[in-house]
């Protein structure tokens, strides 16, 4: 892909509005799950008994709902048409909107795929985080809006209520009713849709092969590497810390199956928004079940699942008395001689990373997870100090911001320009 043609297109620009939309979108698909499954928030007239034979009728008869025709189904629908038009405006349109928004990154991600983009995150991570934010983002809303109990209701109720006052549907109708028909089984059909989509979006995953099993080691290795001590090597301690994949890190077949298994073996659960999570192996199992000739794969994932129970709640208790210990020594070099985030800000921002992780794994899991044997390593009770902690190292970075500028600054302009120009010379 060219320059020309990335500039033209304005995909950057593209991208970061359709994610910051579609963040807009799930919000409301998720403020429509909730309010739809507690009574005291419900409409109204989805709780009315007069209501109930109408409700079954449209919910039967979605989306090829004959108006005119069905007068003694849709009474109580007539009498109140105006009230509930009113009522369920806002999660009409919202639902429309999801529509919208799917328009809009098939278009995107088609034209992207047109010209021949290339992501890697060592490369452009920008540009390739901005892409899968993309995809995590649309997959998230593709999956709210199937949990949606009422859906099929609430769009169906909204456009007898608009023929009855207007004499005809609503435009967005007939497209939107097929879209919802279409996401009952979501991942089968969002596997269909990325098909096509499967080069850049295979290209952009296994950029992060190297940086994902990096992340993702064990607190021994940690342990072994010294990582986030000052004083194990006291000579370099002034030598400013450097990485090839600084942004990155913060984030062929067998390549590809190894990755999989990996990230199987990582979560029980992901967050779609809030406290609505994926079952991470049981959705995948059920898809691969549907699909002839992956038997093998579901093997794998039921593996995968045994590992992670078996494993992950002690991984993860280990990594975080790491961080403990680690992180407090850190905390003390660092108000002790605030000059040393200059070089070593680098420090600071992988403790800060870490922490993240590690607090988002366990609130995520001890949340879900019901039945382990080991309900200890899912309950953190020096949780607070780590956080205590988080909020020091940031408190050190924000307070002594102007040395770390000033350090980077002459940095770029000396070793960096030098460097440079070797390089260019070459």
């Amino acid at each position: 892909m060219s320059l020309t043609s990335a500039y033209q297109h304005k995909f950057a620009e593209k991208l970061t509005i359709l994610n910051d939309r579609g963040q807009g979108v799930l919000i409301r698909m998720y403020n429509i799950k909730k309010t739809c499954a507690d009574p005291k928030s419900k409409p109204p007239f989805l709780l009315e008994k007069s209501m109930e034979s109408s409700l079954k009728y449209i919910n039967k008869k979605f989306p090829n709902i004959d108006v005119r025709n069905s007068t003694q189904h849709l009474g109580p629908v007539h009498r109140e048409k105006t009230e509930i038009i009113r009522f369920l405006t806002n999660y009409y349109q919202s639902f429309v909107d999801v529509m919208e928004f799917r328009d809009h990154v098939y278009e995107l991600l088609n034209t992207i795929d047109a010209c021949q983009c290339h992501f890697d995150i060592n490369l452009n991570f920008d540009f390739t985080r901005s892409y899968l934010d993309l995809i995590v983002t649309y997959t998230s809303v593709i999956l709210l809006l199937s949990r949606i109990e009422d859906r099929r209701i609430l769009i169906g109720m909204y456009n007898c209520a608009h023929e009855m006052v207007h004499g005809h549907g609503d435009p967005s109708f007939a497209r939107l009713g097929q879209m919802v028909l279409e996401y009952d089984h979501p991942l089968k059909k969002l596997t269909e849709e990325f098909g096509p989509h499967t080069k850049a979006v295979s290209g952009a995953l296994l950029s992060l092969h190297f940086l994902f099993v990096r992340r993702n080691q064990g607190a021994e290795q940690w342990r072994s590497a010294q990582l986030l001590s000052l004083i194990s090597t006291p000579p370099a301690m002034i030598n400013p810390a450097n990485s090839d994949t600084v942004t990155a890190c913060y984030l062929e077949n067998n390549q590809c199956q190894k990755l999989w298994k990996l990230c199987l073996q990582g979560s029980l659960y992901i967050t779609l928004i809030r406290e609505d999570v994926l079952q991470v192996h049981k959705v995948t199992e059920d898809l691969f079940s549907s699909l002839k000739g992956y038997g093998k794969r579901v093997a794998d994932i039921k593996e995968s699942k045994e590992h992670v129970i078996a494993n992950s709640g002690q991984f993860h208790c280990q990594r975080r008395q790491f961080l403990r210990m680690a992180v407090k020594e850190l905390e003390a070099v660092l108000t002790d001689e605030p000059g040393l985030l200059g070089p070593k800000a680098l420090f600071a921002f992988m403790a800060l990373s870490f922490i993240r992780d590690e607090v988002t794994w366990l609130v995520r899991h001890a949340e879900n997870v019901t039945k382990t044997k080991t309900p200890e390593d899912y309950a953190d009770s020096s949780i607070a100090e780590l956080l205590f902690l988080l909020e020091e190292i940031r408190a050190l970075v924000r307070r002594h911001i102007k040395v770390i500028k000033q350090y980077h600054l002459q940095y770029l302009a000396r070793f960096d320009a030098l460097v440079l120009s070797d390089i260019i010379q070459v």
